[in-house]
């Protein structure tokens, strides 16, 4: 026999009854892992089914995106139409203003003439 260091020597029975106690902390110990196992098991399974619904949002969101894509050059070419008609309605806005001026200028004349007659005429 190898020498115990002087360590009391246990009988069989004390032998038993730690076996006896290590065997249930081991009971208890592999209930408590199976306990987080399941728990871990559920968790995973909620987490692939958030990512099947992120999967799907995902498709319609590159299905949007896709679109909007295919959209794009028809809208360029949509505003490229509208500068062109703000050109031209630019364009008349301009001529309308330099036919009117002179008419404007004409009215104000007009006008000075009317009022320096019923001045003088004292209406």
């Amino acid at each position: 026999m190898a020498d115990k260091g002087g360590r009391p020597v246990r009988t069989g029975p004390e032998r038993i009854r730690k076996l006896a106690q290590a065997a249930l902390n081991a009971d208890v110990t592999v209930e408590q892992v199976d306990t987080i196992l399941e728990g871990l098991s559920e968790t995973l399974e909620d987490l692939n089914h958030s990512m099947e619904k992120l999967d799907v949002t995902l498709e319609r969101f590159n299905g949007a995106i896709t679109h909007i894509n295919e959209l794009a050059p028809r809208l360029i070419a949509v505003v490229d139409r509208m500068e062109g008609i703000v050109t031209r309605v630019e364009r008349i806005v301009g001529m309308g203003e330099s036919v009117i001026m002179p008419l404007a200028a004409t009215e104000q004349v007009i006008r000075g003439a009317l009022g320096r007659v019923r001045k003088s005429a004292g209406l």
